[in-house]
């Protein structure tokens, strides 16, 4: 489950790379965070009463101006309310993990400066040089500002950021085994832990 649309988009490219054949998946994406929020409760109760012993969730969303640990707390305390176990609750045996996109999904991007760069080649090569670059989750003044800042810059996007064609396209490109993005990277081994 995400917040909305540009995270399944991306969701769509980068995982049948990362899980090959062997898993299946569906994405259901919310409107906005306060639409997963507000729904996430009654979503969650309706798949404890069916939910296979090998199926899990994953559940994606930005952490905007939230304390990370009280958002991940809260998410939690609801999977726990309705049944169902959590990564951080059971180890080996979970069926639900919260996965919270540090800056939002722009973050992730620039953990992969690369595959920016592939995909838009007029892009600075030298942005992960720069020190407000350096660490995609804390890059500040908002990441997918920074982001479409660049992007104007090498000459995308003069009208602003389409960004479910975006992360379409990075999705297809991002490079899973070698980003920065700390949290895509709890986002990617809970993933991997699936299969």
């Amino acid at each position: 489950m995400v917040e909305e649309p540009s995270m399944e988009a991306f969701l769509r490219e980068l995982l049948p790379r990362m899980l090959g054949d062997k898993v299946s998946f569906e994405i259901y994406p919310f409107q906005c965070k306060n639409d997963l929020l507000s729904k996430l409760s009654s979503r969650l109760r309706g798949y404890s009463c069916w939910l296979p012993s090998d199926w899990r969730i994953v559940v994606v969303v930005d952490r905007d101006d939230e304390d990370c640990r009280e958002l991940k707390q809260r998410l939690d305390d609801i999977v726990l309310r309705e049944g169902l176990s959590t990564r951080s609750s059971a180890s080996t045996r979970w069926q639900v993990v919260n996965r919270i996109a540090i800056e939002e999904l722009e973050a992730w991007y620039f953990g992969d400066w690369n595959a920016v760069k592939r995909a838009y080649p007029k892009v600075n090569a030298n942005i992960p040089q720069k020190e407000a670059y350096h660490n995609p989750d804390s890059i500040s003044g908002g990441t997918w500002e920074a982001f479409e800042r660049l992007m104007k810059k090498a000459g995308y996007f003069e009208g602003g950021l389409r960004k479910i064609e975006v992360a379409r396209k990075l999705g297809y490109q991002i490079d899973w085994k070698h980003n920065s993005s700390l949290s895509f990277q709890y986002f990617r081994d809970a993933v991997l832990e699936i299969l």
